[in-house]
């Protein structure tokens, strides 16, 4: 005799919310890596929103599979990565434009879908940054490879991302900076191997639009020069600066000058002594965080 069997599916539908991020400037808030000082993060407060129930506990994804279900055609077909046999919308996380891939112990950038424009690639074992991995996606506004083993990244790896605001390459083992792109409003490295030698001089003056500079905790032995005018937060605390000139942020040559835009310079833990270069700061309308005697 044969035995019937009914199999019964349940499906669970999971309400999807436009989680599209708008890059606001007024409410640009960061957090600053490694140090005791908390400002809020842009980055994070967007993946908090967009995926409270999105977090690694260690083998298994808290979110149920249908949700990685409900993306379209495109998503479930991206190929897979270079790590894994899954695709890369099986193994990360891809909603309404965002791709999380935190923590899942990846070792390349995975090949994103279309029309990615935001990806946080965090606490993963990424080592290295090459051209081809954005060379199709002109579309990314927001970046995070915080918390990854990055060494190298290739000449020109960022230089079609002419749409990039927000990149964060905090917590990695960086000797030199890359091209950056030209919109630019937030830069983090913090926390890197960064000496003074590994950023071009004119690294960040045609950054017409970055307003906030984080290379805190590197081995930079001098401030970057030609800072753009746009600059409002600066932070090169924890380095190894020596000494400064009455250009570093200011203009020798016209005591007029202001920079109106600059609202905070972090030098502390510095072998700098402030109070012996009074002249750089005369253009400030506040005195740089740091030791004066």
């Amino acid at each position: 005799m044969k035995t019937l069997q009914t199999t019964f599916f349940l499906f669970v539908f999971v309400p999807l919310v436009n989680t599209a991020p708008s890059i606001q400037q007024e409410s640009l808030q960061f957090y600053e890596y490694g140090t005791d000082v908390t400002m809020g993060s842009l980055i994070q407060q967007d993946y908090e929103m967009q995926s409270k129930d999105i977090r690694k506990d260690g083998t298994n994804v808290s979110l149920d599979i249908s949700l990685r279900q409900q993306g379209d055609d495109s998503e479930r077909n991206v190929p897979p990565t270079k790590d894994t046999n899954l695709p890369t919308c099986l193994l990360c996380v891809c909603l309404s434009g965002s791709v999380y891939c935190e923590e899942i112990d990846i070792e390349a950038v995975p090949p994103l879908p279309k029309e990615t424009a935001y990806l946080y690639a965090r606490f993963n074992k990424i080592k290295r940054i090459a051209v081809s991995d954005f060379a199709d996606i002109t579309t990314l506004r927001r970046i995070d490879f915080s918390g990854n083993r990055i060494e190298e990244i290739e000449d020109g790896a960022f230089s079609k991302l002419l749409l990039l605001e927000e990149l964060s390459l905090a917590e990695n083992r960086l000797l030199k900076l890359p091209v950056l792109p030209p919109k630019l409003t937030t830069f983090n490295a913090n926390q890197n191997r960064i000496k003074s030698r590994g950023i071009k001089a004119n690294a960040f003056k045609k950054l017409t639009n970055l307003a906030y500079l984080y290379l805190g905790h590197n081995a930079l032995e001098s401030v970057p020069l030609n800072l753009p005018e746009s600059l409002r937060i600066l932070h090169l605390q924890y380095n190894n600066i020596t000494t400064i000139t009455d250009d570093t942020f200011c203009k020798s040559n016209n005591t007029r000058y202001i920079r109106t835009r600059m609202d905070e310079i972090r030098m502390e833990g510095n072998p700098i002594l402030l109070a012996k270069h009074v002249n750089a700061f005369s253009c400030l309308r506040t005195l740089p965080v740091g030791t004066y005697y």
